[in-house]
């Protein structure tokens, strides 16, 4: 695919962002930045939420990892139901209820400044690492379809990417990211659904053919009931309902855009409405997993060894022109619709969390540091993954999800569901030290729990771990 084209359309792209950039920022006050002016309209964030949730990893990593797993992704999907169900009934009415901005106040309140400091420190650490994961994906697509071509090198990808979206995203912060997440999710769904469409016009089969065809292969596959594998189906339903807890529930990322909404219950129609399109896309993304197979064996290509560069070779180099135009606007929409937010997101949590942003006489000059100094901080970490990185993204997100989050879960759980005080000052420590604990018990699993592999559930242990740790140093 010539590489000019991929290049225009990709500055096209900005160019419309940029638009919306600046229709949102007009008569921006400052804390629109954060909040939207709690005006948003409750449709739009839901279906903006998808292309967040979603983002470049669901776009090419998902299908990708169907040849390694089948369906079994799905069972995460049906966790996730439980775990949306307990943020809108329970976690929404908390931050509504105290008029929050960032999340991790409530810690504050509830416990002490140590906690919330420790709360909001591993929100930073666990954005960071799943932007920067998000980022890896659409830079490696821009690199093999145009800046090798070009002779670049991969860290100029990774330097372009985000410096638009810093462009776009300094002036108008939420506000503009509730719009433009909508946007990039319609350009999102679109692709999939396009090359879907396209994959079976050149086998010739129909839409009834294709789901008998995928039905009757092993690639179908959704539930595992040995409970000894890590992705058997009790253990993948709990880490999906828990999963979706701690990452969008006790994300500052993803609530930031539920408490844009005018009020509690539009931010719960919200949450509803987004989990009803979240079970229909997953599927969609895992049924183009199952025909990406299928077609490779049609055209007898040889599936690659990461399995993350199967859609996107066969996209570019096996399916024409127009498929991989259609491929290239999917994964920029959807790289960028998650990191757009995580990079206003992590802004939005430094400047409250750890500076009090309020005391300063230059408030939009701090910020605009701070926006900065994220920028950095993801272009260095993006080049560090692409250096240590040999599986599936996906994989590696909710690996790192399951060590980052876990002292989130037992902190909120702690606070919401018992009345204790505890020591603060010890908090710390028992944030750090259950990660660790994490670790060295998922490492020797299988020796000491009679073979039994860890999977994502990880988080459950570590968040455990967190909660008696802080149960231990109550008042």
């Amino acid at each position: 695919m010539n590489p000019n084209i991929i290049l225009i359309i990709f500055l096209v792209y900005f160019f419309i962002l940029l638009l919306i950039s600046n229709f949102t920022s007009k008569k921006s006050k400052f804390n629109d930045f954060f909040n939207a002016d709690r005006s948003s309209p409750w449709y739009l964030v839901a279906f903006g939420m998808i292309g967040t949730s979603l983002s470049g990893v669901t776009f090419i990593s998902v299908p990708g990892e169907v040849g390694n797993s089948n369906f079994t992704y799905f069972q995460l999907v049906i966790g996730y139901l439980f775990g949306y169900y307990f943020i809108a009934k329970v976690l929404l009415p908390l931050y509504y209820k105290y008029n929050l901005i960032s999340i991790y106040t409530y810690l504050k309140n509830r416990f002490g400044i140590y906690s919330y400091k420790s709360g909001a420190f591993f929100f930073l650490l666990s954005r960071t690492i799943g932007a920067s994961f998000r980022l890896f994906l659409v830079a490696g697509v821009l690199q093999i379809a145009v800046f090798d071509q070009l002779n670049l090198p991969f860290y100029f990808s990774v330097f372009i990417t985000i410096v638009l979206i810093w462009i776009y995203t300094i002036r108008g912060g939420i506000k503009t990211i509730v719009w433009t997440d909508a946007l990039q999710t319609i350009f999102m769904l679109s692709s999939v659904i396009i090359t879907i469409y396209f994959i079976l016009f050149e086998m010739n089969i129909s839409f009834v053919q294709m789901k008998d065809l995928i039905i009757s292969s092993e690639l179908s596959n959704v539930f595992v009931y040995d409970w000894k594998e890590s992705n058997f189906f009790l253990k993948q339903f709990a880490s999906g309902a828990f999963i979706a807890i701690v990452m969008t529930g006790l994300d500052q990322d993803m609530m930031q855009k539920n408490l844009t909404c005018k009020n509690l219950q539009e931010s719960q129609k919200n949450i509803f409405w987004f989990c009803i399109i979240l079970v229909f896309a997953n599927l969609l993304f895992l049924t183009l997993g199952a025909l990406l197979y299928i077609y490779s064996d049609f055209i007898q290509f040889e599936i690659p060894n990461r399995t993350d560069t199967l859609f996107p070779l066969l996209a570019i180099n096996h399916m024409g022109e127009f498929a991989g135009i259609v491929f290239i606007l999917g994964i920029i929409a959807a790289a960028y619709s998650s990191a757009d937010s995580a990079l206003t997101s992590l802004t939005t949590s430094f400047c409250i969390d750890f500076l009090d942003i309020e005391k300063y006489k230059s408030k939009k000059r701090v910020r605009l540091y701070v926006h900065i100094m994220f920028s950095l901080i993801l272009f260095m970490v993006i080049l560090l993954f692409n250096e240590i990185n040999d599986q599936s993204v996906i994989n590696s997100i909710f690996k790192a999800a399951g060590y980052t989050y876990g002292p989130l879960l037992g902190l909120f759980l702690f606070g919401i569901f018992t009345s204790y005080k505890i020591i603060d000052k010890y908090s710390i420590l028992v944030c750090f030290t259950s990660p660790i604990l994490s670790y060295i018990i998922n490492n020797y699993s299988e020796e000491l729990l009679f073979g039994y592999k860890f999977g994502f559930e990880i988080l459950l242990l570590n968040g455990l771990l967190t909660f008696i740790g802080l149960f231990i140093i109550r008042k």
